[in-house]
């Protein structure tokens, strides 16, 4: 019994021994999930090149240029000529302290870059050298090469992770790149791919000896997918040259789709002057440009009245809401009173019918229907409330759901707002009348004023608005861009607004912007600009703001233009519309002299003004 007992024991634990052996050996083999965490296995990355980005018609836009990092393990780091090395590397002593020591903070044997992004000729000076330095070795990559000077604000840049980047995501390491602003922020995941990697196993002197088990858990890099944007390279350089010396933006909409055809920021910058080694240096200045703001993208940021364009969503809620039809009349004789004020207008016209209010822009005939509208309803905020939600059926005060990093919902104001103002049940449509004519407490930005008139071009519909086209040369899926959103306004209403918009373009506030061969809806803007200072309400240059499509018969191109302190809509944004709708549909210019005008006025004056305008008081 003895033995057997013995003899059990013995087999047990002989069991035991290898069942741990195994566990430790094959189910919970180091290479399962710390491998990496192993003093003794060294991982070495092998980046993938980086997806290329393209236009909508294939042109290249952004492809890759080799680049080289010195790397650095802390840990085995010694005997080195530190005087040499940063010579060699144009660095001070205290330089290399300071890198050294951030380096050892991330981790003393994890590499991670000391130097990023030589250029081939420092490579080649240095490649040869580098096994005189303990602790370094050089490490290629990819950095971006931008074979185009426009879209800085639609592509973004890449730059090295931060601290916050890696805690968000554990799958980037000290060093690595990720993509800022743009499509290298919006699309990272698909651009970027995936890194490889290299495991190899160290002796007790720390020295190579080869492949951790003869590289049965390395992997090989994935090229990040190659995209393909709905912009128009031609016209974004366009519209960006037209927009030279102003401020503003430009927004142009294909309406069938919802691609974005230019997305213009004004002033804008070179793509190429954040990339390499001075694009830490280049950034800072672009940073620090308080007044042109290069880095801020007016096309999705900037928010603003919407002004006289707004007069056609007056226009359509007055059609839904049977306040109105094509054939109602509104007496102007130089604007609208109400009590003892008046909202004055330049129409030139006694009264007008819907076609001509549009046309002539008459502040009268909208805020008449904008008065008529609210009081249908039992009470003011009943009204307000149908108003409000009419108007965000546009996709109005909100952020649209387009598919780039940056924006700013803009503001549709509700019965609320009026509610905290006034007092419940204190308030009418007199206090906020001017809310018919895009100057209350509306403000929307170029995007979303672009978005409004691609739904008019399609009578009551719109495509979320959006950037890709294809990834990896495959047509996008994504549901939220190719199903429409409609609006709360019938589509049988938007002929009149449409043919009223015509007019404006043939006999109207937009005549100035006619070309031959294109029929276009058009509506002109001229918001007005206040600015507070030191605590007094003051009165800048107005701007100028243009809205239009074409053709009417069948629309190709949405757009929308503000140009900062350009004053009437027909002065500055209304030409730059028409030229981009030009170039858009026939491929070049005809009206050279327009053109020539447009590429030779500057606002720079303007903008270098100090705030010089008149004290503005309230009068509610």
């Amino acid at each position: 019994m003895r033995k057997l007992l013995l003899a059990s024991l013995i087999i047990l634990t002989a069991i035991a021994l290898l069942a741990r052996l195994y566990y430790l050996q094959v189910v919970s083999d180091i290479s399962d999930k710390n491998i990496e965490q192993d003093v003794a296995i060294e991982a070495v990355y092998d980046y993938p090149e980086r997806g290329y980005i393209y236009d909508r018609n294939g042109n290249l836009l952004v492809a890759n240029q080799p680049a080289y990092d010195i790397m650095i393990i802390p840990r085995e780091v010694k005997d080195i000529d530190t005087l040499e090395f940063c010579s060699l590397l144009n660095i001070t002593k205290e330089d290399f302290t300071q890198r050294f020591h951030k380096a050892r903070t991330y981790s003393p044997i994890k590499p991670s870059v000391f130097i990023p992004q030589l250029s081939k000729e420092e490579y080649a000076i240095l490649q040869e050298k580098m096994r005189k330095y303990n602790g370094f070795y050089i490490q290629k990559r990819s950095l971006r090469h931008y074979l185009t000077h426009v879209g800085g604000n639609i592509l973004g840049y890449i730059s090295e992770v931060n601290e916050r980047d890696m805690a968000r995501n554990p799958y980037y390491q000290s060093g690595e790149l990720i993509g800022r602003q743009g499509v290298e922020m919006q699309y990272e995941e698909y651009l970027r791919g995936k890194k490889g990697v290299k495991y190899l196993q160290k002796d007790r002197f720390n020295r190579q000896i080869g492949r951790y088990k003869d590289g049965l858990y390395d992997t090989l890099p994935v090229p990040g997918k190659d995209v393909h944007l709905t912009i128009d390279e031609d016209l974004q350089a366009y519209g960006e040259l037209l927009m030279q010396k102003k401020h503003g933006g430009i927004v142009a909409i294909e309406p069938k789709t919802g691609e974005i055809l230019a997305l213009v920021s004004a002033p804008t910058y070179d793509p190429n002057l954040l990339v390499g080694r001075k694009r830490s240096k280049n950034y800072t200045a672009l940073y620090n440009d308080s007044i042109a703001k290069p880095l801020y993208d007016r096309g999705l940021l900037a928010e603003y009245p919407p002004g006289s364009p707004f007069k056609i969503i007056t226009a359509l809620i007055g059609l839904q809401e049977g306040i109105i039809d094509e054939h109602t009349s509104f007496s102007c004789n130089g604007g609208y009173r109400y009590g003892s004020r008046i909202m004055r207008c330049h129409c030139g016209r006694a009264s007008n019918q819907l076609d001509y209010g549009i046309a002539k822009s008459c502040n009268s005939y909208f805020a008449n229907t904008y008065r008529k509208t609210i009081e249908k309803f039992p009470s003011s905020k009943e009204g307000m409330d149908v108003w409000h939600s009419h108007v965000k059926s546009f996709g109005l005060g909100d952020f649209l759901g387009y598919d780039l990093p940056a924006g700013r919902p803009g503001k549709i104001p509700n019965s609320d707002l009026y509610d905290r103002l006034y007092g419940k049940n204190r308030w009418g449509p007199t206090f906020n009348i001017s809310n018919a004519i895009g100057q209350g407490e509306s403000v929307t930005t170029p995007i979303q004023l672009a978005n409004v008139f691609a739904a008019v071009a399609n009578r009551g519909f719109f495509y979320t608005p959006h950037i890709i086209k294809k990834i990896n040369n495959e047509p996008i899926k994504f549901e939220e861009y190719v199903k429409p959103k409609y609006t709360t306004i019938d589509s049988k209403h938007f002929e009149p607004i449409i043919q009223g918009m015509h007019k404006a373009y043939t006999d109207g506030t937009a005549r100035g912007a006619q070309m031959e061969g294109i029929n276009i809806g058009a509506k002109t803007g001229t918001a007005e600009n206040y600015v507070r200072v030191n605590g007094v309400r003051m009165q800048l240059t107005d701007h100028s703001i243009f809205v239009a499509f074409a053709p009417i018969e069948d629309p190709k191109i949405a757009i929308a233009v503000f140009v900062e302190n350009g004053y009437y809509g027909a002065r500055v944004a209304g030409p730059i519309a028409s030229l981009m709708i030009e170039k858009y549909l026939k491929g070049e210019i005809t009206r050279t002299h327009l053109e020539k005008r447009m590429l030779e006025k500057s606002l720079e004056e303007e903008y270098a003004k100090p705030y010089s305008g008149k004290p503005f008081t309230i009068n509610r």
